[in-house]
């Protein structure tokens, strides 16, 4: 998703991939839910009529706060997607109040790919935790979703918030649509 058209800088971003309102931001937030809704309502029809698309095999791929938002879909409305790349997410908006939200069941097999880069942490020069927000949002979903989801959780060796990126797309898609490996004899 880019920017809304007249937007200046990632006020769009921030607003559209946020769960809930923060008063503490100098920009509005909150408005996952009304972003979710215009994709599922004005987005995939668009491409349903214009491309040729399967509604039933969507991948979300969203970083940083675009895996915050994910994740929100994901628990509120997790067959928008059948599978789901999450990287870095950022849990620790609004003091983590995303992970208050329960997951809404499915009956549908979904896939979810959370990779985060080691060096995401304060003590190395980053101003949250990520890899600790990571790590709470894959034990709620382990807890809460059952046998329709699928997980995978990766903790990548030596990349920093914005390196991690490039790695947690090529595993979590070759995890999701790569092909079984073969035992060698």
């Amino acid at each position: 998703m880019s920017y809304s058209k007249g937007s200046k800088g990632a006020s769009s971003r921030i607003r559209d991939y946020t769960p809930s309102r923060a008063d503490d931001w100098k920009l509005p937030t909150g408005n996952a839910e009304g972003h979710a809704l215009f994709i599922r309502e004005v987005i995939f029809p668009y491409m349903a009529a214009n491309y040729r698309v399967s509604a039933t095999e969507r991948t979300y791929v969203g970083n940083s706060l675009g895996g915050l938002f994910g994740a929100y879909i994901l628990l509120e409305h997790p067959t928008m997607f059948g599978s789901y790349v999450l990287g870095s997410p950022s849990i620790w908006f609004n003091s983590h109040d995303l992970l208050n939200l329960k997951l809404n069941e499915s009956r549908s097999p979904i896939k979810v790919y959370i990779s985060v880069g080691s060096l995401e942490r304060p003590q190395f020069g980053e101003k949250q935790d990520m890899v600790a927000g990571a790590t709470k949002l894959k034990d709620k979903i382990v807890t809460q979703a059952g046998e329709s989801v699928t997980l995978k959780f990766n903790i990548i060796e030596d990349a920093k918030h914005a390196t991690a990126f490039p790695t947690t797309l090529i595993q979590g898609l070759d995890w999701i649509y790569g092909k079984p490996k073969v035992e060698q004899r």
